[in-house]
């Protein structure tokens, strides 16, 4: 024997001056795409471009964005998708004047594709950017009631998914972040993120595509459209029937007295 200690036997793991730098760096590199999304929102009002969203600046610039779409229309279509899809990856207020301006271009079907696209792009950068940053972090400090409505929102992602993208009064960032948190798969948060964005995104576009008229003589639509009663009735009513599949299994399971779990 030597005299010397192995430092594996002693009951104090060695530390070097580095170790604690390794331990956090990946979680830096997991903050970064989330710190890339809020710099970009903060550029975005920092620069004053909130005006170019605006049906002042549609009716200023109508002929010049009707001849692009004439002149290249696929161009056209490409821009458009990836501008919504940015400004939905933002959190950048104005999906609402987008939609209608895309209704206002290129119709009122192409336009809801076109946005519906954009803006389930964009929602899948948020999706994937927090689930990355926050969501094992909150995963692991979250209690048990959190875990049980975790779990709720798994075993029925895509019904209550589909409920939150339907119903207008819940903020489409919002939306985008809690899936990240609760760990729904990415398949059914694109799934039910591209179908549940559907018929408000019709709506507006449909609101576009008669826009010109009013665009011309400088006026204004109203956004609050979708909320008169008879376009958001059917709207809450396709979010209550998204949720039928998880009234009928709380059911199946009382019939059954097995315990249900709460969402």
């Amino acid at each position: 024997m030597t005299g010397k200690t192995d430092p594996q036997t002693k009951g104090d793991d060695p530390v070097t001056p580095h170790s604690t730098t390794r331990t956090h760096r990946p979680g830096l590199r997991r903050l970064w795409p989330l710190l890339v999304l809020l710099t970009g929102l903060g550029l975005f009002f920092a620069l004053g471009l909130e005006r170019y969203l605006s049906f002042q600046t549609l009716s200023a610039h109508r002929d010049w964005l009707m001849a692009q779409v004439r002149e290249a229309p696929m161009l056209a279509a490409l821009a458009y998708v990836g501008v919504y899809a940015a400004v939905a990856a933002f959190s950048i207020p104005g999906g609402a004047v987008l939609t209608t301006l895309g209704g206002f271009l290129f119709g009122t079907w192409l336009g809801t594709v076109y946005a519906v696209t954009g803006a389930t792009i964009g929602s899948l950068a948020v999706f994937l950017a927090a689930r990355t940053a926050l969501g094992d972090t909150l995963r692991a400090r979250a209690g048990g009631a959190v875990q049980r409505m975790r779990t709720g929102f798994q075993e029925n992602a895509l019904s209550y998914l589909l409920f939150l993208r339907l119903i207008p009064i819940f903020p489409f960032w919002l939306v985008n972040l809690v899936p990240a948190f609760v760990g729904v798969p990415l398949g059914i948060y694109v799934l039910g993120t591209f179908i549940g964005i559907i018929p408000g995104t019709l709506v507006y576009a449909s609101v576009g595509n008669g826009l010109d008229a009013l665009v011309t003589s400088g006026g204004a639509p109203s956004l609050g459209i979708i909320f008169q009663p008879e376009i958001l009735g059917p709207i809450v009513g396709l979010g209550l029937l998204a949720l039928l599949p998880v009234a009928y299994k709380k059911w199946k399971a009382r019939q059954h007295g097995t315990p249900e779990t709460r969402p």
